[in-house]
């Protein structure tokens, strides 16, 4: 077994107990002693010594939400991010002159909500920039899907093609499709794209796992569908798997779980089954989150369930029955309201199953203390929270105030996990704890307090929700997430002493070491 002494360094080790250390010994994969303790382990046969020189070290981040397919794949797709209508149009148009007609074009990132007239993309305006090649551009919320006539056809859709459930088409005057997809009836034009191959998938997954681990993250909690989990084994068997792995699989896969007896916690520290992803809404940008009271200003609004609650509760019942946890999407008031009750009727089913509720964006305060209760995990983007700002006050109004409500959920006792939600935002986790403990956008509005300061965290308190937090929902808490005897030696050295700094330093850390199972796996040049 391989000996190391990680020494002379500012070790944070995440427990609050006994919170720094300046040595550490590694026997293996494992941390075997701290400080003084350590010392013993450097006289036996082989031991290294690494002097890490005085730097700032944490344990090793877990973005517990994150599309990492999406992600690996959309590495090859248009960037659509903070770009203007116009901008939009023309990087389509550019696109198109590099690819044979015929061939699609992909793109992400679009927000209507940045434009002056907040108004959808159209079908006669793609096809504009691109008559000769299918378009399909997923808007920044993930939620909606803008197409041109050419991918309408592909599809096979037309006025006469209904609605499918839980989802809408975007409709001219004579019922022909505008090209906005809602929802479910996204799927309508994502069917009719060609589907990567398992080598392609793997192949996208190596490229963003050089990025992640580049970035600190050590592992995640990923939520794309069942050809990621094929592709994540093929990386394992052959060894190249070099962050860890919690993998979540869609509502389709459940019979199949259900038939081959697959429980949450399957798998090893590598890479593990997490549970099931369910969807009870609909999202913020396209104002399909389901809520209790109307979207401001559009009285007739009250977003969408893209769930019936019986049809939920069923599925939550099949899973829990079979060991299976459950992650629930909710962004609306009203969703996450109803996806505690349906948890609390699963939960007798099986007590031991962490649950989780994915994004939990806005809260009626009733429900807030019930997390706890119910032993649900807020699993929660705490970097949506600074970009959401101007569209959670146009749509959300006064109901704001328990938006993103990381301090009221955490005091109620609640277990806290930290993500990204790639490629919808970037995965950046110190980007996430600047807002985790800001509040604050980039430019440092809407003030130095922040929006909302009374849900602001402590530093030490939102990396737990990265480390300890995340290691939690996957049922690995007692071996992930702390640097301590006993755990996994995953690991982090930073450029800077990020506790003894103001928060604006967050938005400028870079790793310059990652360490994963006691191996350097990423190092800066």
């Amino acid at each position: 077994m391989h000996i190391t002494l990680l020494k002379n360094a500012h070790i944070y080790t995440g427990d609050p107990r006994r919170p720094w250390a300046t040595q550490l010994a590694l026997a293996g994969e494992r941390i075997v002693a701290l400080d003084a303790a350590a010392d013993a382990w450097a006289a036996h046969s082989g031991a290294r010594t690494e002097d890490l020189g005085g730097a700032t070290v944490i344990p090793g981040l877990t973005d517990a939400h994150i599309h990492t397919m999406w992600y690996g794949l959309s590495l090859q797709a248009l960037d659509l991010r903070d770009a203007t209508r116009a901008q939009v149009l023309e990087a389509i148009q550019q696109r198109a002159a590099t690819l044979p007609p015929g061939a699609w074009i992909l793109g992400r990132g679009w927000d209507q909500n940045l434009w002056p007239d907040r108004t959808f993309l159209t079908a006669a305006e793609l096809d504009r920039a691109a008559p000769h090649h299918p378009v399909a551009l997923i808007a920044k919320s993930a939620h909606a899907l803008a197409a041109n006539t050419a991918a309408i056809r592909a599809a096979g859709l037309a006025a006469a093609t209904p609605d499918p459930q839980h989802g809408r088409i975007g409709r001219l005057p004579d019922g022909a499709p505008d090209g906005m997809f809602f929802e479910n009836a996204m799927d309508c034009i994502q069917s009719a794209i060609p589907a990567p191959t398992l080598d392609e998938v793997a192949a996208a997954l190596e490229a963003a796992q050089v990025r992640l681990l580049a970035s600190g993250i050590t592992g995640v909690h990923d939520v794309d569908g069942a050809p990621a989990f094929a592709a994540f084994q093929m990386l394992h068997a052959r060894g190249a798997l070099r962050m860890r792995v919690c993998k979540y699989t869609r509502q389709d896969s459940l019979p199949g779980l259900l038939a081959a007896g697959l429980r949450s916690g399957f798998g090893d520290d590598r890479l593990r089954f997490g549970g099931l992803k369910l969807f009870a809404d609909g999202a913020l940008g396209p104002r399909t989150g389901a809520m209790l009271a109307p979207h401001e200003g559009e009285p007739d609004n009250l977003g969408l369930l893209t769930l019936e609650p019986e049809q939920l509760l069923e599925i939550a019942q099949q899973a829990a029955a079979g060991g299976i946890a459950l992650m629930i999407h909710a962004i609306g008031d009203r969703a996450n309201r109803l996806v505690l009750d349906t948890l609390a009727a699963a939960r007798p089913l099986a007590p031991q199953l962490r649950h989780r509720i994915e994004h939990a964006q806005l809260l009626d305060p009733l429900d807030i203390p019930r997390f706890a209760q119910l032993g649900v995990i807020a699993s929660m983007q705490p970097i949506h929270a600074i970009h959401d700002i101007d569209m959670a006050e146009r749509y959300w109004g006064a109901r704001s105030r328990y938006a993103y409500a990381w301090r009221s959920v955490l005091d109620s006792g609640a277990i806290l996990a930290f993500g990204s939600d790639a490629p919808i935002e970037i995965f950046d986790p110190f980007m996430g704890l600047y807002a985790a403990v800001t509040r604050r956008r980039e430019d440092g509005a809407p003030g130095p307090e922040g929006w909302y300061p009374q849900e602001r965290l402590t530093l030490a308190e939102a990396l737990r929700a990265y480390t300890w937090g995340a290691a939690y929902a996957a049922g690995m808490e007692s071996r992930l997430g702390l640097l301590l005897p006993g755990y996994l030696a995953d690991l982090v050295v930073l450029d800077r002493d990020i506790f003894a700094q103001p928060p604006d330093v967050l938005r400028e850390v870079y790793p310059q070491r990652v360490m994963v199972a006691g191996q350097w796996e990423w190092a800066a040049v």
